[in-house]
């Protein structure tokens, strides 16, 4: 088992990974040349209809989301932070790499800003969090105790899944 060795790698593979099954599903994709926009990676398009999608490449099990927003322990508020800073046609690719050795796939999942933050808000028995866990149970001395957080099922990327957030 291989992880790859910087966050720059992760960023790269993540991006050609998910731009790769946008075009299997038979979606155009534009990938970006050049510095980077701050809301998105990638626009898939299907006729008339765009998606900009933030492309998060992870290989620990998580995706820090909303950090750089939070004040005094806050996370609600830093998770409003967060969504106001997406667009209606803006949806979040997350990609994880986490226990792969290097001739598998990664798992990937698709959901809007505004499913992101409710998972966020959810978490920790409803404290909230800053960070998207893929699966996280938590210990007897957490917040959560007792409790597991996880990405839902229906996140998976699917054709049928990118369907559904582009005829939303």
């Amino acid at each position: 088992m291989k992880k790859i060795v910087s966050s720059w790698h992760c960023g790269v593979a993540a991006e050609a990974f998910a731009a790769g099954q946008f075009a299997w599903f038979g979606y155009d994709v534009s990938v970006q040349y050049g510095a980077n926009q701050p809301e998105y990676d990638l626009l898939v398009a299907d006729g008339d209809r765009m998606l900009k999608v933030s492309v998060k490449g992870s290989q620990d099990g998580s995706w820090g989301l909303t950090q750089s927003h939070l004040r005094n322990a806050d996370y609600h508020a830093a998770i409003d932070t967060w969504l106001k800073r997406h667009g209606a046609r803006t949806a979040l690719c997350f990609v994880q790499f986490k226990d792969l050795d290097t001739g598998s796939l990664p798992r990937m999942y698709l959901a809007t800003p505004k499913e992101v933050g409710e998972r966020l808000r959810a978490t920790a028995a409803g404290r909230g969090d800053t960070i998207l866990y893929e699966r996280k149970v938590w210990s007897a001395k957490a917040k959560g105790a007792g409790t597991i957080d996880e990405i839902p099922m229906q996140w998976g990327l699917t054709a049928e899944r990118v369907r559904h957030i582009l005829e939303a």
